[in-house]
Protein backbone atom coordinates (compact mmCIF):
# COMPACT_ATOMS: atom_id res chain seq x y z
CA UNK A 1 0.00 0.00 0.00
CA UNK A 2 1.28 3.46 -0.85
CA UNK A 3 0.17 7.01 -1.57
CA UNK A 4 1.36 9.20 -4.44
CA UNK A 5 1.25 12.98 -4.25
CA UNK A 6 1.16 14.92 -7.52
CA UNK A 7 1.12 18.67 -7.22
CA UNK A 8 0.89 21.94 -9.03
CA UNK A 9 3.93 24.07 -8.30
CA UNK A 10 3.37 25.98 -5.06
CA UNK A 11 0.47 23.79 -3.90
CA UNK A 12 2.42 22.36 -0.97
CA UNK A 13 3.09 18.81 -2.14
CA UNK A 14 6.14 18.12 0.00
CA UNK A 15 4.60 19.67 3.10
CA UNK A 16 1.35 17.71 2.80
CA UNK A 17 3.28 14.50 2.11
CA UNK A 18 5.29 14.92 5.29
CA UNK A 19 2.14 15.45 7.34
CA UNK A 20 0.47 12.39 5.85
CA UNK A 21 3.51 10.18 6.41
CA UNK A 22 3.86 11.36 9.99
CA UNK A 23 0.19 10.67 10.76
CA UNK A 24 0.31 7.18 9.25
CA UNK A 25 3.83 6.50 10.58
CA UNK A 26 4.93 5.80 7.04
CA UNK A 27 7.98 6.87 5.10
CA UNK A 28 7.90 9.88 2.80
CA UNK A 29 10.07 9.78 -0.32
CA UNK A 30 10.73 13.12 -1.96
CA UNK A 31 14.35 14.26 -2.15
CA UNK A 32 15.34 10.71 -1.21
CA UNK A 33 14.04 9.60 -4.60
CA UNK A 34 16.27 12.18 -6.27
CA UNK A 35 19.22 10.80 -4.36
CA UNK A 36 18.52 7.23 -5.46
CA UNK A 37 18.13 8.22 -9.12
CA UNK A 38 21.29 10.32 -8.89
CA UNK A 39 23.22 7.43 -7.36
CA UNK A 40 22.28 5.16 -10.25
CA UNK A 41 23.20 7.89 -12.71
CA UNK A 42 26.48 8.71 -10.99
CA UNK A 43 25.50 12.34 -10.49
CA UNK A 44 24.82 14.66 -7.58
CA UNK A 45 21.16 14.91 -6.42
CA UNK A 46 21.11 18.63 -7.22
CA UNK A 47 21.64 17.78 -10.88
CA UNK A 48 18.47 15.67 -10.89
CA UNK A 49 16.60 18.31 -8.87
CA UNK A 50 17.44 21.00 -11.40
CA UNK A 51 15.92 18.88 -14.09
CA UNK A 52 12.46 19.03 -12.46
CA UNK A 53 11.32 16.37 -14.90
CA UNK A 54 12.68 18.31 -17.86
CA UNK A 55 15.79 20.13 -19.24
CA UNK A 56 17.43 18.48 -22.26
CA UNK A 57 20.88 19.92 -21.36
CA UNK A 58 20.79 17.82 -18.20
CA UNK A 59 20.09 14.73 -20.29
CA UNK A 60 23.17 15.39 -22.38
CA UNK A 61 25.36 15.47 -19.27
CA UNK A 62 23.67 12.39 -17.86
CA UNK A 63 24.36 10.59 -21.12
CA UNK A 64 28.10 11.12 -20.84
CA UNK A 65 28.04 9.59 -17.36
CA UNK A 66 25.71 6.65 -18.01
CA UNK A 67 27.35 5.68 -21.29
CA UNK A 68 30.39 4.74 -19.23
CA UNK A 69 28.75 3.43 -16.03
CA UNK A 70 25.58 1.75 -17.37
CA UNK A 71 26.34 0.49 -20.88
CA UNK A 72 23.31 -1.82 -20.88
CA UNK A 73 21.14 1.26 -21.45
CA UNK A 74 22.74 1.89 -24.80
CA UNK A 75 22.98 0.26 -28.21
CA UNK A 76 26.18 0.40 -30.26
CA UNK A 77 26.01 2.78 -33.20
CA UNK A 78 29.00 1.46 -35.03
CA UNK A 79 31.12 -1.63 -35.42
CA UNK A 80 33.62 -0.10 -33.04
CA UNK A 81 31.10 -0.24 -30.22
CA UNK A 82 30.52 3.49 -29.91
CA UNK A 83 27.45 4.07 -27.77
CA UNK A 84 24.53 6.23 -28.73
CA UNK A 85 23.99 9.36 -26.66
CA UNK A 86 21.50 9.05 -23.81
CA UNK A 87 18.03 10.39 -24.44
CA UNK A 88 15.59 11.62 -21.84
CA UNK A 89 13.70 8.34 -22.09
CA UNK A 90 16.66 6.58 -20.48
CA UNK A 91 16.45 8.78 -17.40
CA UNK A 92 12.72 8.06 -17.35
CA UNK A 93 13.50 4.34 -17.26
CA UNK A 94 15.86 4.76 -14.31
CA UNK A 95 13.32 6.84 -12.43
CA UNK A 96 10.56 4.30 -13.14
CA UNK A 97 12.69 1.50 -11.71
CA UNK A 98 13.40 3.43 -8.52
CA UNK A 99 9.74 4.42 -8.10
CA UNK A 100 8.57 0.82 -8.59
CA UNK A 101 11.08 -0.52 -6.08
CA UNK A 102 10.09 2.01 -3.45
CA UNK A 103 6.39 1.33 -3.95
CA UNK A 104 7.02 -2.40 -3.59
CA UNK A 105 8.30 -1.80 -0.06
CA UNK A 106 4.90 -0.39 0.90
CA UNK A 107 3.78 2.13 3.51
CA UNK A 108 5.31 5.04 1.67
CA UNK A 109 4.17 8.46 0.47
CA UNK A 110 5.75 9.21 -2.92
CA UNK A 111 6.00 12.79 -4.15
CA UNK A 112 6.13 13.58 -7.86
CA UNK A 113 8.12 11.78 -10.56
CA UNK A 114 4.95 10.76 -12.42
CA UNK A 115 4.34 8.04 -9.83
CA UNK A 116 0.57 7.74 -10.57
CA UNK A 117 1.40 6.93 -14.18
CA UNK A 118 4.33 4.65 -13.40
CA UNK A 119 2.22 2.71 -10.87
CA UNK A 120 -1.12 2.97 -12.64
CA UNK A 121 -1.70 -0.79 -12.67
CA UNK A 122 -1.22 -1.21 -8.94
CA UNK A 123 -4.45 -1.61 -6.96
CA UNK A 124 -2.95 -0.91 -3.53
CA UNK A 125 -2.49 2.79 -4.23
CA UNK A 126 -4.09 6.11 -3.39
CA UNK A 127 -3.24 8.76 -5.99
CA UNK A 128 -3.70 12.38 -4.91
CA UNK A 129 -3.32 15.63 -6.86
CA UNK A 130 -2.85 18.90 -4.96
CA UNK A 131 -3.95 22.12 -6.62
CA UNK A 132 -4.55 25.74 -5.64
CA UNK A 133 -5.50 28.99 -7.40
CA UNK A 134 -2.60 30.56 -9.26
CA UNK A 135 -2.41 33.77 -7.16
CA UNK A 136 -2.05 31.68 -4.01
CA UNK A 137 0.65 29.51 -5.53
CA UNK A 138 2.54 32.53 -6.85
CA UNK A 139 2.53 34.07 -3.37
CA UNK A 140 3.76 30.82 -1.83
CA UNK A 141 6.51 30.42 -4.42
CA UNK A 142 7.64 34.03 -4.13
CA UNK A 143 7.98 33.71 -0.36
CA UNK A 144 9.75 30.38 -0.52
CA UNK A 145 12.17 31.34 -3.30
CA UNK A 146 12.65 34.94 -2.14
CA UNK A 147 11.90 36.28 -5.60
CA UNK A 148 9.41 38.89 -6.92
CA UNK A 149 5.91 37.61 -7.76
CA UNK A 150 6.54 38.05 -11.48
CA UNK A 151 9.57 35.77 -11.32
CA UNK A 152 7.67 33.26 -9.18
CA UNK A 153 4.86 33.22 -11.75
CA UNK A 154 7.37 32.51 -14.51
CA UNK A 155 8.89 29.60 -12.60
CA UNK A 156 5.44 28.26 -11.75
CA UNK A 157 4.26 28.33 -15.36
CA UNK A 158 7.41 26.70 -16.70
CA UNK A 159 7.50 23.95 -14.06
CA UNK A 160 3.85 22.99 -14.48
CA UNK A 161 4.18 23.08 -18.26
CA UNK A 162 7.14 20.71 -18.16
CA UNK A 163 5.42 18.36 -15.72
CA UNK A 164 2.46 18.20 -18.07
CA UNK A 165 4.76 17.52 -21.01
CA UNK A 166 6.52 14.73 -19.10
CA UNK A 167 3.23 12.92 -18.46
CA UNK A 168 1.94 13.51 -21.97
CA UNK A 169 5.11 12.45 -23.78
CA UNK A 170 6.02 9.36 -21.77
CA UNK A 171 2.67 8.13 -20.46
CA UNK A 172 0.14 9.60 -22.92
CA UNK A 173 -1.67 11.11 -19.95
CA UNK A 174 -3.22 14.48 -19.31
CA UNK A 175 -1.55 15.69 -16.10
CA UNK A 176 -4.48 18.05 -15.55
CA UNK A 177 -7.20 15.39 -15.87
CA UNK A 178 -8.72 14.73 -12.41
CA UNK A 179 -9.79 11.26 -13.56
CA UNK A 180 -6.16 10.17 -13.29
CA UNK A 181 -6.28 10.58 -9.49
CA UNK A 182 -8.41 9.20 -6.69
CA UNK A 183 -8.81 12.69 -5.25
CA UNK A 184 -7.92 16.27 -6.15
CA UNK A 185 -7.55 18.63 -3.20
CA UNK A 186 -7.35 22.43 -3.10
CA UNK A 187 -4.72 23.35 -0.53
CA UNK A 188 -5.72 27.00 -0.37
CA UNK A 189 -9.27 26.05 0.62
CA UNK A 190 -8.37 23.13 2.88
CA UNK A 191 -5.02 24.30 4.18
CA UNK A 192 -2.03 21.97 4.33
CA UNK A 193 -3.26 20.28 7.50
CA UNK A 194 -6.78 19.97 6.11
CA UNK A 195 -5.57 18.36 2.89
CA UNK A 196 -3.36 15.96 4.83
CA UNK A 197 -6.28 15.05 7.08
CA UNK A 198 -8.49 14.16 4.10
CA UNK A 199 -5.78 11.87 2.73
CA UNK A 200 -5.11 10.23 6.08
CA UNK A 201 -8.82 9.61 6.72
CA UNK A 202 -9.17 7.96 3.32
CA UNK A 203 -6.11 5.80 3.89
CA UNK A 204 -7.48 4.65 7.22
CA UNK A 205 -10.88 3.97 5.67
CA UNK A 206 -9.04 1.62 3.29
CA UNK A 207 -7.67 -0.21 6.29
CA UNK A 208 -4.18 1.21 6.01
Amino acid sequence: MFITISRQYGAGGSEVARRVAEALRWRVVDNELLEQVATRAGLAPEDIAQMEERVPTFVERLGRTLSATTPELFSPTSGGGTVAPLEEADLVRITEAVVAEIAEQGQVVLVGRAAPAVLALRTDALHVKLVAPKPHRIAVAAARLHVPPAKAAEILEETDRMRARYHREYYHRDWHDPANYHMVLNTESLGLDGAADVIVRRARALGW
